[in-house]
């Protein structure tokens, strides 16, 4: 039995997938710059974007590129191929790295010239260095480092560390967040996963601003996380929650939601912790206390001392709404006059974005810098912002009998002490 040959292209890409894996993160650049010429490219400059997504940092070290002022900037932004050509006639090939939908930063391939076989080259690049960017940053201290332009103050670095990529998605669902201060962080943290079926996403805001927060902000994540992978419904998850909070930190609390999104359905279930409600946005607009109820106790002690159930809220989205979580920090920041932002400050920004055509984690960056710019940089607290938008591949109506099956089915599931369906219109 013998094997087809092998082309030089297979053996490149072999050859360079085994040097990878055994390869320090300090040694990529030089590693990559060796087979950048095998091909048929000059050599190729790895940036990483920062946490708060203002500079393109180069791995090798040197000269940082502004997001919003540079053509490597707008290939992060757009996730898209930007070319341009140098001083001394060389061209550079800029591409996104990107790990599913979280952006990582750029590659910057520079080439005498360019074609469709050296084009779909680098892409293939790419999309190796962030896959290998993403596996050995878990372990890599300067590959944190290049994500970094500050010192992070402990609270901040023990948050940090548990949080999830900003940007997560598939086929039916996005959900992107970004969090403020970035090196000083109190007690907010935001969360979200992916099951086949099921989007789960959790914003936190704790009491205070300091290691206590921080420890606070910790147990409640774990405790959610440790819920969610033992397959625990959303009520188990929170109830967990508010054991461990009332048992290891009783003098200390956070108010939170929880989220699970039916991605199939588009059944959206939620628990709210004494937090600002979430807000849904259809059609550009956000619909009027579409997803308000009345308060609860935040997740701790306080609702061990109510005694009553949590209560799940539903509701079944459309294709295309987005539902926005945030901490009172966002909404609390103030402007040039001294007024605070608000509800329809940072609301009307995403609608704006949004409808402009950017991503949902470019809109939310651009809010988040429109608010730090509002306050000179400085945070009266934690600002933190998520957004979860549903957007299922378009498919045939259902027929009768399989609409009639699939709406004794919502029904029958909505069905429960302390749950409420809400529409949204």
């Amino acid at each position: 039995m013998t094997s087809p040959e092998v082309s030089q292209e297979e053996r490149l890409l072999q050859e360079f997938l085994a040097a990878v894996h055994s390869t320090a993160p300090t040694g990529l650049p030089s590693l990559v710059d060796s087979y950048a010429v095998r091909l048929g490219a000059r050599k190729v400059v790895i940036h990483l974007v920062d946490l708060q997504q203002r500079q393109l940092t180069p791995l090798s070290g040197g000269e940082q590129l502004d997001v919003d002022r540079s053509l490597a900037g707008r290939s992060y932004r757009a996730l898209d191929l930007r070319v341009e050509a140098t001083a001394d006639g060389v061209l550079v090939i800029w591409l996104p790295l990107v790990d599913g939908v979280e952006r990582l930063g750029v590659i910057g391939v520079h080439m005498d010239s360019l074609d469709t076989t050296l084009l779909e080259r680098c892409r293939a690049l790419a999309s190796i260095l962030a896959m290998v960017i993403t596996s050995k940053r878990a372990f890599s201290d300067r590959l944190v480092q290049r994500a970094r332009s500050g010192t992070m103050t402990l609270p901040a670095e023990m948050v940090r560390a548990l949080l999830p990529p900003r940007t997560i998605g598939n086929e039916w669902a996005v959900s992107t967040a970004v969090l403020e201060p970035a090196y000083e962080l109190g007690g907010d943290a935001f969360d979200h996963s992916l099951t086949e079926s099921t989007l789960n996403a959790v914003i936190l805001d704790a009491m205070g601003h300091n290691l206590a927060s921080g420890l606070t902000t910790a147990i409640a994540m774990a405790g959610f996380r440790s819920s969610r992978r033992n397959d625990a419904g959303l009520q188990e998850c929170v109830d967990t929650v508010d054991d461990v909070l009332a048992e290891w930190l009783p003098d200390q609390f956070c108010t939170g939601i929880a989220i699970r999104l039916d991605l199939p359905s588009g059944v959206l279930s939620w628990v709210n912790c004494g937090h600002p409600p979430p807000l849904l946005i259809r059609d550009q607009q956000v619909l009027d206390q579409a997803l308000e109820h009345p308060g609860e106790p935040p997740l701790g002690m306080p609702a061990k001392l109510a005694g009553t159930p949590r209560e799940i809220h539903r509701i079944t989205l459309e294709p295309g709404d987005r539902v926005l979580l945030y901490t009172d920090g966002v909404t609390e920041a103030r402007i040039a006059d001294g007024a605070e932002f608000g509800l329809s400050g940072f609301t009307g920004s995403i609608i704006r974005a949004t409808s402009a055509g950017e991503l949902a984690s470019e809109a939310l960056r651009q809010l988040i810098h429109s608010i730090l710019e509002r306050q000179s940089d400085t945070l009266r607290d934690d600002a933190t912002i998520l957004l979860i938008e549903w957007r299922p591949p378009a498919r045939p109506g259902p027929g009768p009998a399989e609409r009639e099956g699939r709406d004794k089915g919502h029904a029958d599931g909505w069905k429960g002490d302390g749950a409420t369906e809400d529409h949204g219109h």
